[in-house]
């Protein structure tokens, strides 16, 4: 996406965080998996030190990691 020189940068970068967070929490939930903590790093949003915007993908239980373990291994095929 290009940048407005009237855009706050730090604002472009957590809309593109949250849709990036969307896009990852639809995929998911097509593969039958629920990260309940999937977030925007605000932090990381205003960063001007790291590469770009932080998802937090949190915890989850077992059952959930064997899931995305498991689509993972899916698609690697």
């Amino acid at each position: 996406m290009a940048e407005s020189p009237y855009e706050n940068p730090t604002l472009t970068k957590l809309r593109d965080a949250e849709e990036t967070c969307e896009r990852l929490r639809t995929a998911l939930a097509e593969a039958d998996i629920v990260l309940p903590s999937l977030s925007v790093d605000l932090a990381s949003c205003a960063s001007t030190t790291l590469r770009g915007p932080l998802l937090e993908l949190g915890g989850c239980n077992l059952a959930t990691a064997g899931k995305l373990a498991k689509a993972l291994g899916e698609h690697a095929r």
